[in-house]
């Protein structure tokens, strides 16, 4: 009978659409030796007992405590994995002073072997402790420092997707953190390529390698389509920055007369398997284009209030069909934790609708139909970034990866406001959503495999 490697018996919160939240109430989750969910069990159904009778007991049987409830773990669309190093400094001064003065510099220190390891051990290790189970990471232009980020996603079980980052234009990058050459940077690309698939083979959450131009301004034309057609020969993931600020969307069109989306459509990088991020300067052929080709942005909202210009049109996007995840921006985002960013995506969402110059009058001053709820914010950071990344992940069902976070409401250092036993579930959902803390996160697990546990 004990056909399963792993039964948990809980309570479960996943997306039912991008809008509506589904609620298993006290379900049985039967998870196979692949890591992935094989079957979901409600207690009315005729099975409920007998597997109760067949696994309580064993060790491989999981009931969760009174006040703890499962969540999908969450999928991070965007992470600068160097900058870990840097966060929580320097985020009131100019996008162009921030990346002269403090990011480049630290980036250009994962020559560094030895110190890369200690930063992205400790990431990895922090992602993990905030239910982080699924990141898509910029590395560095160096592509053994990279390959070590790939090499410790999977000694550590994350499920990571890393990219070497290519910065080959002489005239846009410092002269001590860039690509030799052009020709360089696409032959490193293709060797990391070929180094994590191989790495992705003893691994059971997975990795991915990621083509990833840092964005326009850092790339020449010539290494922008040999990207794309690496992304093409060995069917991989790509990422970059696609019209994110003022600076960076009129750049763009200075250079190529149209915006990023066309262009980066030209040279072969906007793809199914392709996350784009920030895009607050989409219009809506830029949109309808994502749309088309599968591409997904990359919504990072903290990040943005600092470094983006503008407020992005989330609801106005997913409305025109396009794939959206959340990203915390490490570190142009201060927070490690999507539970952050899930709460400042509604809060930006409010203020793009209500608008933030109280010169103007009530009727002139937001854009209408631009919030958008919790339950959406939560999609974006679990089925949306699944989604997004065209992996079966960031929902509660079968035939996906088991990567949750069990979550305690009762700690009793930090108990979550619930005096009514009989509390609704979607009110206790909602005040997870925006009180819970790392210390909440009692276990993490990924495709079936306990990663961290407090």
């Amino acid at each position: 009978m004990n056909k399963y490697m792993q039964l948990f018996r809980g309570t479960a919160f996943s997306s039912k659409s991008s809008k509506e939240i589904q609620i298993l109430k006290d379900h049985l989750f039967c998870i196979n030796h692949e890591g992935r969910i094989e079957k979901v069990v409600a207690p009315a159904d005729s099975d409920y007992q007998p597997l109760l009778d067949a696994y309580q007991g064993q060790d491989n049987y999981h009931a969760l405590n009174e006040g703890q409830y499962l969540l999908p773990g969450f999928v991070d669309l965007h992470v600068h994995a160097p900058q870990w190093a840097q966060s929580g400094t320097a985020l009131d001064i100019p996008l162009y002073d921030w990346l002269n003065t403090y990011t480049f510099p630290l980036e250009s220190k994962f020559s560094d072997l030895d110190f890369a390891q200690e930063v992205y051990d400790d990431l990895v290790s922090t992602l993990l402790a905030n239910g982080t189970t699924t990141a898509l990471y910029f590395a560095t232009v160096h592509k053994e420092a990279s390959l070590l980020l790939a090499e410790i996603c999977a000694k550590k079980g994350q499920r990571g997707l890393v990219g070497k980052v290519v910065m080959d234009d002489a005239e846009q990058n410092p002269e001590n953190y860039r690509d030799a050459d052009t020709r360089t940077a696409l032959a490193d690309t293709e060797e990391f390529i070929v180094a994590v698939q191989q790495l992705a083979q003893s691994t059971k959450q997975g990795v991915y390698p990621v083509v990833t131009p840092r964005f326009i301004p850092s790339c020449t034309d010539e290494a922008l389509k040999g990207l794309g057609e690496l992304a093409d020969k060995y069917d991989t993931h790509v990422q970059s920055h696609c019209s994110e600020s003022d600076w960076a969307h009129g750049y763009v069109q200075d250079r190529f007369q149209k915006n990023d989306a066309f262009a980066l459509h030209d040279f072969g990088l906007l793809r199914d398997k392709s996350v784009m991020a920030h895009c607050n300067f989409l219009n809506d052929d830029d949109a309808d284009l994502f749309a088309e080709k599968g591409t997904a942005i990359a919504h990072c909202p903290i990040s943005n209030a600092y470094f983006a210009n503008s407020v992005i049109p989330i609801a106005h996007f997913h409305a025109k069909g396009v794939e959206i995840g959340l990203g915390s921006d490490i570190s142009g985002g201060f927070s490690p934790s999507l539970f952050d960013n899930i709460r400042q995506a509604v809060i930006s969402s409010r203020m793009l609708e209500d608008g933030v110059n109280p010169s103007l009058p009530a009727q002139d001053r937001g854009v209408p139909g631009s919030r958008i709820t919790v339950d959406e914010a939560f999609y974006l950071a679990t089925a949306g970034g699944g989604e997004s990344l065209s992996l079966p992940i960031g929902r509660i069902q079968e035939n996906y990866a088991w990567d949750v976070q069990i979550i305690d409401t009762k700690l009793p250092s930090a108990k979550l406001p619930i005096f009514n036993e009989n509390e609704d579930l979607h009110d206790i959902f909602q005040k997870i959503m925006y009180l819970i803390r790392p210390e909440h996160i009692r276990e993490v697990w990924v495709q079936g495999e306990k990663v961290h546990s407090r």
